[in-house]
């Protein structure tokens, strides 16, 4: 049995509070909400930090409120997201990407805060400590190699968020706050391209707000590629949002591709050749080809990374056609294992 490390627990009542307590300790002190990731990590080795600073008890990071579009709290959990009307009619992206998480349970503890900054993962890397070690600990945990790709300087663990390729898609803004201040952000400017530092949010600072803009004529969509219908990370997602004119031309576009590098990757030359045009397949398909040109998928997940960088062609298709409006439900069950 794998059992968590000794570590000290707080419980703030407020963001300035937590904000006090990891600016008292900033390297010793990890945030955890709904602990769906941390924990399981901390059992494995991973993360050991020695103390947790609890956000649940914070009122602020709960709540969702209208405006010139929509502000979600950091803490308001995946089912939470997915039982909120609004979010479905106007978001549809961020709704199909929070029902595809994990399980219900975990849904009912996970956030959306959580899931935007998910720890980067890895074949080599999300094993128990035993294991770890008897290969030799690797770049990322307590080694000096990237079991991955030997020669790489880089840990190239990959980012397995399903929330962030569709916000992104959509545009959204975070708000991060410190013990002297805070800042608001485009969520793009969250995330670097290293599997080790793939996060650009201080230790010292909490994700405190989503805000998405008032996304009038667009529609939005998400797919993702897994394993089981359930449960299990993504291996290939891609999120889209298209805004339509009266003549059903797209007048603007977002691809953004998950799990194929430590980041999510956008492809804005694949959204670029679509603006002025319609739909048709030709255009969807030339779309698709360009889309999966920046996807660099590894060998660090399920699936072989020649298949899951050809099937990446097809899932843009699949979201591009979904947006176009057609019935794309029997392919979702079908290859994406999902009835949404």
């Amino acid at each position: 049995m794998m059992r968590l490390p000794y570590f000290a627990f707080h419980s703030p009542r407020s963001v300035r509070e937590a904000a006090d307590l990891l600016a008292a300790a900033p390297g010793d002190t990890m945030l955890v909400a709904g602990g769906t990731d941390l924990l399981p990590n901390m059992k494995r080795r991973q993360q050991v930090p020695r103390a947790l600073v609890s956000l649940r008890r914070i009122p602020e990071l709960r709540a969702t409120t209208n405006g010139r579009g929509l502000e979600i709290g950091a803490g308001v959990t995946l089912t939470e997201i997915v039982r909120d009307t609004r979010v479905r009619g106007a978001y549809p992206a961020l709704w199909q990407a929070a029902s595809q998480i994990a399980t219900p349970p975990l849904r009912n503890m996970g956030t959306l805060g959580g899931n935007l900054c998910l720890d980067t993962r890895c074949n080599y890397y999300d094993q128990n400590y035993e294991w770890r070690k008897a290969i030799d600990f690797c770049l990322k945990k307590d080694g000096g190699i990237c079991w991955v790709a030997t020669s790489s300087p880089k840990c190239l663990a990959v980012s397995s968020t399903d929330t962030a390729p569709a916000l992104l898609a959509l545009d959204a803004e975070i708000t991060l706050v410190s013990a002297t201040g805070s800042r608001r952000i485009a969520l793009r400017d969250l995330y670097r391209n290293d599997g080790i530092q793939y996060l650009t949010r201080q230790p010292t600072e909490i994700l405190t707000t989503v805000h998405l803009p008032r996304l009038d004529g667009w529609r939005s969509t998400y797919w993702k590629l897994r394993r089981r219908g359930s449960f299990d990370f993504p291996v290939l997602s891609v999120a889209a949002a298209a805004r339509f004119g009266a003549d059903g031309a797209i007048e603007e576009a977002r691809i953004v591709l998950g799990a194929v590098a430590s980041r999510p990757v956008e492809a804005p030359q694949a959204a670029s050749a679509l603006v002025g045009q319609t739909l048709t397949d030709a255009h969807i398909g030339r779309a698709a080809e360009i889309a999966a040109q920046p996807a660099r998928p590894m060998d660090n997940t399920d699936f072989t990374l020649v298949w899951r960088k050809r099937v990446m062609r097809e899932f843009v298709g699949y979201a591009l056609r979904e947006l176009r409006g057609d019935d794309m439900r029997e392919v979702r069950r079908r290859v994406a294992r999902q009835l949404l």
